[in-house]
């Protein structure tokens, strides 16, 4: 018979009668609890039907021990390519498992800039030249000239680089729940 070990941290009003719940299911083969408090309880459950363990292992997505339970919900941040978190999502609902799905953010490719070549030419020239000074030093139409390029070219250009530099640099600051929270009942 297939078990599965999982570590989890249980926060909430009362976290010892979760561990009496887990106790009580015919599935949990072994509960050790490692550490108590009024809030917080750190348990090693032992089981015959690991499902979500099941489902994350079976999806590919890696685990980070202890797994943090917080008034019955789970919630789950992982790094994993779209496929596996395609799969995941399959696992958990073929086994019941109900899940929200928070946010899904696209990883940068390290392997490729930010920014287009034609992008970073003509940012760098606007810096270059003060567009972006206060007071600036150059117009959009002047460094449009200058360049000898139209200004609605020049215009959508700098705007496509920076929509490109403020998103990446505002992506890590916002303070949005991410990840995969996994509830089920």
């Amino acid at each position: 018979m297939a078990t599965g070990v999982a570590r989890i941290e249980i926060l909430g009003e009362n976290p010892e009668a979760v561990c009496d719940e887990f106790e009580t299911y015919d599935s949990v083969t072994d509960l050790t609890v490692f550490e108590s408090g009024s809030r917080t309880c750190q348990v090693q459950v032992e089981t015959t039907v690991p499902l979500l363990l099941t489902s994350l292992q079976d999806a590919g997505v890696p685990l980070e021990m202890p797994f943090e339970v917080k008034d019955g919900e789970m919630a789950l941040e992982v790094t994993v390519p779209q496929q596996t978190l395609s799969d995941l999502g399959e696992t958990l609902d073929q086994f019941g498992i109900q899940y929200t799905v928070e946010r899904i953010q696209q990883e940068p490719d390290s392997d490729s800039p930010l920014l287009t070549e034609r992008q970073q030419w003509l940012l760098d020239e606007a810096i270059d030249r003060g567009y972006y000074d206060t007071p600036r030093r150059t117009t959009l139409v002047d460094l449009a000239e200058e360049l000898d390029m139209a200004k609605s070219t020049c215009s959508e250009i700098l705007h496509r680089a920076e929509e490109q530099v403020l998103k990446e640099n505002r992506s890590g600051d916002r303070d949005i729940p991410s990840g995969v929270t996994v509830t089920s009942d």
